[in-house]
């Protein structure tokens, strides 16, 4: 068996935008999904989850399931989940030629699903390095992260961007604009996430911004504004300036609200988080419900959050400077 492990993210800025060649700032964090793919006699996909914010589920079927597990989450969440493994499946099929073998996937991971943390890019990275490993293949971290990026661009119906995949794949501070990804230096930031026990539609919440932009003119100008955003959080993350990256942050908060893709739950713990003393806190990811993240080197943000309504959990968040790891 192969096992390889993928972070997941937190957006300083650039959610949403990205998607309309916008650059975008994510950072991978010290949360992991970890992959185990092992080949099976037989041309059969049997998954094992565990810890994915649901009970642990099994499933085994030929290329797609027969139905979903008996779990309780959201189908389209479960239905996702399960199209990231056989789309990372689909990938690892296609890099070694071996389009009938079949593989034991077991998935363990520290990420909720549809919280804004990137689970799903960090499943599909860590899925195709562990699959590909045990035929025999090594990806190189530019393939590994273009390919997770096709596995995401396919069940997201073509709405996807290469930010998530790529911080997994690579780890650290990444900025993506349209195809062209990089690294970047980035000071130990004092990051601290809120999560509300929820969950987005990613899908669903993507098309609500595609369709505000293409009916008012206002909403393609905001969009356009958290690409500015992002330039000037680039300067400010080049000078180490944490203050005006928190600045920035809640302008970028503030135009995601206006675009329809914040929560009362997330306004909420913004609020805490930014009355307890944060330079600065957002929504991260899709929006909907799920996490933000705050900049604070305090404790108070992260004992704010624990006696805020709506919010089930916080936690202080390492910079994970690498991305995908070989485990076995």
């Amino acid at each position: 068996m192969a096992v390889s492990s993928a972070p997941g993210k937190v957006y300083l800025f650039g959610e949403h935008a990205v998607v309309y060649g916008e650059p975008a700032v994510p950072c991978a964090i010290e949360v992991r999904a970890r992959v185990g793919v092992e080949q099976r006699a037989d041309s059969k996909l049997r998954i094992h989850a565990e810890d994915l914010s649901l009970d642990g589920f099994t499933v085994e079927y030929g290329g797609t399931a027969d139905g979903p597990p008996d779990v309780d989450v959201q189908e389209s969440l479960l239905t996702a989940a399960m199209g990231y493994v056989d789309g990372a499946i689909k990938q690892v099929r296609d890099v070694t030629g071996e389009d009938e073998v079949g593989f034991d996937v077991t998935i363990e991971s520290d990420i909720p699903l549809g919280a804004g943390l990137g689970s799903s890019a960090a499943v599909a990275v860590a899925a195709i390095d562990a699959g590909t490993r045990e035929l025999g293949t090594t990806l190189e971290t530019d393939e590994l992260a273009e390919r997770a990026y096709q596995t995401e661009y396919e069940v997201q119906g073509g709405q996807a961007s290469r930010a998530d995949t790529f911080c997994s794949a690579t780890g650290g501070a990444v900025r993506v604009e349209g195809d062209d990804c990089r690294s970047l230096e980035a000071p130990d930031l004092p990051i601290v996430v809120g999560f509300d026990g929820g969950a987005g539609d990613t899908g669903k919440l993507v098309a609500g911004v595609r369709g505000l932009r293409e009916e008012y003119e206002f909403a393609a100008d905001t969009v356009e504004s958290i690409g500015e955003i992002v330039r000037n959080g680039e300067e400010a993350l080049a000078a180490d300036d944490i203050e005006e990256l928190g600045r920035l942050m809640n302008f970028n908060h503030g135009l995601l609200s206006a675009l329809g893709v914040s929560s009362r739950s997330l306004d909420s713990m913004v609020w805490a988080a930014r009355n307890a003393g944060a330079h600065g806190a957002k929504l991260t990811g899709a929006g909907g419900g799920g996490c933000i993240v705050a900049l604070d080197p305090t404790d108070e943000t992260e004992t704010a959050l624990s006696y805020t309504p709506g919010c089930e959990d916080s936690f202080r968040a390492e910079l994970a400077e690498t991305g995908v790891e070989r485990l076995e």
